[in-house]
């Protein structure tokens, strides 16, 4: 069908060339008319056929009178339209382009915010997605099953690999349901471990290992060197962590699922966190974790500052404030949640009046639904754009929003000097414009001659390759590539269709081709299996993703095998081969398709079964013998596809599959001419319905030799 459809619309083409070069004969000269010759004679140019511009010239020779007297060369009239156009409309334009240009700076600001949110975001996401890759890669290692101190070396080279590879993580650990604990802290990223763990200078990184032994309990930390080196190893007597205890692991164990936790401060450097926990996929009862600092995010916000004045924030779920890109305020924020009571919030609108509007506009509205994308409000008489993003993933981090927030001035202001400069330049350049409009009427004039001479040329069916000369005009070489595309199509298409039926119809004003003849041709019908009671059972859109599921399957298929389908019809396929293009081995191929086709459906409706889709059982007839094949149809719409006895018995041989209980029928035709290729079940002799005469019907079962 694709190939059908292929060679109509290049068919259409060449037609399209041709009109228009007859046109183009019409419009240089009104004198000389391009009279077709007859379709036997041989492809030789014409010597009657001038190129365009000697057309021209001959018009002007013979001094015809009215409209093509006056008619002047294209570059006379490119010069006089386009000068006039400048001088008229220059000033207009430069008077629009200033009004509407804090419009258009408006909307470049706004895109750079989204683009600046997009980045936030995956920024932000990938500080925790190395936290979770990490996680989630601990969850499944067998090392990370056992309680230390057992595999010490397997956990504490993962666990450094994971640290020394993502720069935001403070630490990663993984707790047991005894109580036993390994972490491992990286002491660059938050230097309050070296404090509180009294590390010597050089640590770069801490492992602490808690290990159970009946009712006793012994804890030791590991202090390493960037390269991993151990520097000092220190029991700690009174160590009464106990991971059991924490939230993390109990949301974890409890969800069986990956959870995120926080903000809340860590048990040891009393540091405000977020923490993404994940159960062992054997062993619910294990979990591992990784702690983010709130200060890493605050960093990055700070980073991707839009402007001098663009503040960045984090808001949790509840609408906490829990990061602010400013240190200061940052500071205060972790100050006010380290304590665990309530925002200090007159204190923090003090110094950021935009936290309090921009906190309203994270509260649920009407419809349920929170502020997102691009939101503009204002904070004493001065206008903001805020750009409000989730970054919930996995799952995770649920009700989080990034904001980015800038003045609005800071968008507009600088292009609104740009784009006074800008029009004093615009003025200038109008000047230049006119001078360099006559020369690029020249240049188009001359260009445009040639490619209409080269469209000429294709209008005669004469596909020498010439080179086109390059145009500074964009458009003049976009249409002399496209010409080339249309002398290769074309030269291309004339391999398949006769040159001499397209000057016919040409000659002819025909705007349609109607041929239609006789030829040997294997036909397969295909029908789904009670697909009225599918449908019925499901919903519209279930069914057409269903059946385009199933047309791909089997129209690949197809392709694969030379086949054309001619037409869908409903959850039926009529697919022929030997048509358009020959092939003497279409029964053959034909048939092979079948069985192709049948195991597909076949593998598809175990899919479906896992899946709880319905089954499609499919139901194949296959003939081969003389039809009529070519285009039919009306005058404004025809279709490529066969006609005949030979169709007619194909269809009724797939509705009889219903009678016995078969798969794939064929005819006794088929069987003569592949049955030393295929293996075959007689079935007997038949009365198909609306047919007087009896066919020999056959089961085609398998390839012979498969």
């Amino acid at each position: 069908m694709q190939r059908m459809v292929c060679e109509r619309g290049l068919f259409a083409l060449a037609l399209c060339v041709a009109a228009a070069d007859k046109s183009c004969l019409h419009f240089n000269s009104g004198a000389v008319t391009g009279e077709m010759k007859d379709t036997t004679e041989p492809l030789t140019p014409s010597p009657e056929r001038k190129r365009p511009v000697e057309r021209h010239h001959e018009a002007d020779s013979h001094g015809t009178s009215g409209a093509a007297a006056w008619s002047r060369p294209l570059r006379v009239h490119l010069s006089v339209v386009i000068v006039g156009l400048l001088v008229c409309i220059s000033a207009p334009l430069m008077w629009m382009a200033y009004v509407q240009g804090r419009t258009t700076a408006l909307a470049a600001g706004e895109s750079q915010m989204r683009q600046l949110g997009l980045r936030v975001v995956e920024n932000y996401r990938s500080v925790f997605g190395d936290g979770y890759s990490a996680v989630e890669t601990a969850s499944v290692l067998p090392q990370m099953l056992t309680p230390p101190p057992q595999d010490f070396e397997a956990k504490r080279d993962y666990l450094l690999k994971v640290l020394q590879s993502a720069d935001y993580i403070d630490d990663v650990y993984a707790a047991y349901p005894d109580g036993s604990f390994i972490q491992a802290v990286n002491v660059d990223v938050n230097p309050k471990w070296r404090e509180v763990l009294f590390a010597p200078e050089e640590t770069s990184f801490a492992i602490r290992t808690i290990a159970k032994t009946g009712s006793d309990s012994s804890s030791t930390w590991r202090f390493l060197s960037k390269s991993g080196a151990q520097l000092e190893m220190r029991d700690e007597r009174n160590d009464s962590y106990d991971p059991r205890t924490r939230t993390w692991y109990h949301n974890a164990v409890r969800a069986n699922a990956p959870v995120s936790v926080g903000p809340y401060v860590t048990a040891t450097t009393k540091s405000l966190s977020l923490t993404l926990a994940v159960p062992m996929s054997k062993d619910a009862r294990i979990v591992a974790g990784v702690d983010v600092l709130l200060e890493t995010v605050s960093h990055l916000l700070n980073k991707e500052a839009v402007s001098e004045h663009a503040k960045g924030y984090m808001f949790d779920g509840d609408g906490r404030l829990i990061v602010h890109s400013d240190a200061r305020i940052m500071a205060s924020v972790l100050e006010t949640l380290s304590r665990g009571d309530a925002e200090d919030i007159p204190s923090l609108e003090a110094v950021d009046p935009a936290i309090a509007p921009i906190r309203r506009l994270l509260e649920v509205r009407d419809d349920g639904q929170r502020s997102t994308g691009i939101v503009p409000f204002s904070v004493n008489a001065t206008h903001y754009v805020a750009q409000f993003s989730p970054v919930e993933f996995s799952g995770l981090l649920k009700g989080n929003t990034v904001v980015i927030a800038a003045p609005l001035d800071d968008l507009v202001g600088p292009t609104d000097r740009l784009l006074f400069n800008n029009l004093l330049t615009a003025a200038a350049f109008v000047a230049a414009g006119i001078v360099a409009a006559i020369v690029i009427a020249r240049l188009i004039s001359k260009s445009l001659f040639f490619l209409a001479d080269e469209a000429h040329r294709i209008g005669d069916l004469r596909f020498e390759k010439r080179r086109l000369p390059h145009s500074w005009i964009a458009e003049i070489n976009v249409l002399g590539h496209a010409l080339e595309t249309a002398r290769s199509t074309i030269a291309t298409f004339s391999l398949y269709v006769p040159r001499e039926l397209v000057r016919r119809i040409i000659a002819s004003g025909q705007s349609a081709v109607g041929l239609a003849g006789r030829q040997e041709i294997t036909v397969v019908f295909t029908d789904i299996k009670d697909f009225t009671t599918i449908s019925e059972q499901r919903s519209p859109e279930e069914v057409v993703d269903l059946l385009s599921t199933y047309f791909e399957c089997l129209n690949a298929i197809v392709e694969r095998h030379d086949g054309t389908i001619v037409q869908y019809l409903g959850d039926s396929i009529f697919a022929m081969w030997n048509a358009p293009t020959r092939d003497e081995h279409h029964v053959a191929k034909a048939c092979q398709c079948t069985l192709a086709m049948k195991a597909a459906v076949d593998d598809m409706n175990a899919a479906n079964v896992l899946s709880g889709r319905p089954e499609l059982a499919t139901r194949f007839g296959v003939h081969t013998g003389y039809a009529v094949v070519g285009s039919v149809g009306a005058n404004t719409r025809r279709q490529y596809t066969a006609m005949g006895d030979t169709v007619n018995v194909g269809s009724r041989l797939e509705g009889m599959n219903k009678e016995y209980g078969t798969a794939i029928l064929a005819s006794g035709a088929v069987r003569t001419a592949v049955g030393e290729l295929f293996e075959f079940r007689d079935l007997g002799r038949a009365n198909l319905k609306g047919r007087t005469q009896e066919i020999e019907i056959h089961e085609l079962l398998k390839a012979i030799g498969t």
